[in-house]
């Protein structure tokens, strides 16, 4: 009987992982800049999923919402507690979803602060709306507007800078 819960718990972390890894992997990447950070980030937001069993009741959605809200809180927990910690290049294929068009696009994003590089990603990204963002991120709404045309500015001004861009 223990094999059949470990075995349902391990097509359940595969689900998990195939569905949202990616996208998860990401996050933790636009908020740490360091890959293997990341990558314990997602191991650690699977393992939230597994202790806390929530219920979705089927709405992919919710479950997507809840990773997703639970992955940007432990990236800002390991910010915090690695703040004196040398970072490595993010990588920016996963950044930019291997498009090598918009590299400079997304290294200009890397160089904003957290809370506008959060709600750039997650808006353009991940395509979520400014009301789930809300929800997800525990702002208001206007709050999140706001970030997001700040930090629509601050890439105006980085790519005007940097590559001469009008």
């Amino acid at each position: 009987m223990v094999v059949m819960a470990l075995s349902v718990k391990e097509l359940r972390i595969r689900r998990i992982l195939d569905l949202y890894g990616d996208s998860l992997y990401r996050l933790a990447c636009s908020y740490l800049k360091n890959e293997a950070d990341a990558q314990e980030v997602v191991q650690d937001t699977v393992i939230q999923l597994l202790r806390y069993d929530p219920e979705f009741a089927g709405d992919a959605k919710k479950e997507k919402g809840w990773l997703m809200k639970t992955a940007a809180n432990l990236s800002r927990n390991r910010l915090r507690s690695l703040n004196a910690h040398p970072s490595e290049e993010l990588n920016e294929a996963f950044a930019a979803a291997k498009s090598s068009d918009l590299k400079f696009v997304w290294e200009a994003v890397a160089a904003l602060p957290v809370k506008y590089r959060e709600v750039i990603h997650l808006y353009y990204q991940e395509g979520y709306s400014t009301k789930e963002l809300a929800d997800l991120l525990g702002r208001k709404e206007a709050t999140i507007r706001s970030d997001l045309y700040r930090a629509r500015e601050e890439l105006k001004t980085i790519l005007k800078e940097s590559y001469d861009f009008e």
